[in-house]
């Protein structure tokens, strides 16, 4: 075979070796958190949830990690986040009672519809710092429960 087409071939086979090469197994597989909303208000609505990373939590427009919306049902409302990085976050909360995306208070800034955080910490005149509302979320299946107040 002629020097230069033994030079074309040599590069496309490594490159196929490569690819059929087995994955080293260095990623974690992702983990599942199901969350049970418990004092769920009658009233109805959407439970809002949002998972946060410590970067994004105390941001007032920081994204989560992951969120979802669902309808709110009393007195206990299951809401499953699937395929997420194992590692460190906090949960927010609220029940949009009026479904209209925001977490409503009166005009002195008292909450007007149902809220809760991971752990169960109640905060003081603002949001708990992420160090209280801190879990880490394992590989796998993983549950946490959050009581609405």
């Amino acid at each position: 075979m002629p020097l230069s087409v033994t030079k074309a071939i040599l590069p496309a086979a490594l490159a196929g070796l490569f690819a059929l090469a087995p994955c080293r197994g260095d990623a974690a597989p992702p983990a599942v958190l199901t969350i049970t909303v418990e004092h769920v208000s009658p009233q109805g609505g959407d439970l809002r949830v949002a998972l946060y990373d410590k970067d994004s939590y105390g941001l007032a427009n920081g994204d989560p990690v992951t969120d979802a919306v669902v309808p709110a049902k009393s007195p206990e409302t299951v809401i499953t986040l699937a395929a997420v990085k194992p590692g460190i976050y906090a949960v927010k909360m609220f029940q949009d009672v009026n479904r209209n995306g925001q977490f409503d208070m009166n005009w002195i800034g008292y909450p007007l519809e149902r809220y809760g955080f991971s752990n169960d910490v109640r905060p003081g005149f603002s949001e708990p710092p992420f160090d209280a509302t801190k879990f880490e979320l394992h590989p796998g299946a993983n549950a946490i429960t959050i009581h609405l107040q």
